[in-house]
């Protein structure tokens, strides 16, 4: 998981951020739309006529805004992952070491799929997770990964591979959480043991991985079901 940081979907005609304010009160009522409806479905199943419907807008303003279905599923996940990686940019704020700081970000997904499932799923179900190096989403965790590498904190493979393998991770973990509901208990366990085993798959010390869960996971809250 990574820094929040500013970044312009893709658009048909104009940036999200040269918008007039009508447009962006139609773009806003979309995604909205969009956040309600890719809670019990996958883009696939559902139509552009049902979105508008639920949008209370023109069927062609959709089109203003997103190339197709899938841009706008895309759209929308990129809303609640902006909205993830706010939360580890604050939990992370003051964080200087870099391993430390990829770990916040596996404790960070793992509160918000408990506090959030609704919106996790959401996220769960884009059909084009970003995962490469150069998404500006990812910039915080690729930074973090190169700063540990620099410190000879990680095993060299996490240059290229390293990102990849935490996002996977990560994803899979907030995917358990929301399909097995556990108790607090279960779930600050299940955090613990991904990041020991992840953690080390990057090649980050027993010792200092033991310590960071010790100072981290151990404050994660978990009884919001």
């Amino acid at each position: 998981m990574i820094m929040t940081v500013t970044i312009t979907l893709t658009m048909t005609t104009t940036s999200a951020t040269a918008l007039s304010p009508r447009m962006q009160r139609t773009r806003a009522a979309l995604l909205a739309a969009g956040s309600e409806l890719l809670v019990d479905r996958p883009i696939d199943a559902i139509a552009i006529d049902e979105v508008v419907s639920r949008a209370g807008v023109a069927k062609g303003s959709f089109f203003n805004h997103f190339a197709d279905k899938q841009a706008f599923g895309a759209a929308v996940a990129a809303e609640v992952r902006t909205e993830l990686e706010a939360r580890v940019a604050a939990a992370n704020a003051g964080v200087e070491d870099p391993v430390a700081r990829i770990a916040g970000g596996m404790c960070v997904a793992a509160q918000f799929a408990l506090e959030h499932p609704r919106r996790t799923r959401i996220l769960l179900r884009s059909q084009d997770p970003p995962t490469s190096r150069s998404y500006p989403l990812n910039r915080g965790l690729r930074e973090d990964i190169d700063a540990a590498l620099a410190l000879n904190l990680l095993r060299p493979e996490a240059r290229n591979a390293g990102l990849l393998y935490w996002l996977g991770l990560c994803q899979v973990l907030m995917a358990n959480l929301v399909e097995t509901r556990p108790t607090g208990n279960q779930a600050t366990l299940l955090l613990r043991e991904m990041m020991m085993l992840g953690l080390c798959g990057l090649g980050a010390s027993p010792g200092h991985v033991t310590e960071l869960i010790t100072h981290t996971a151990s404050d994660l809250s978990v009884d919001t079901y």
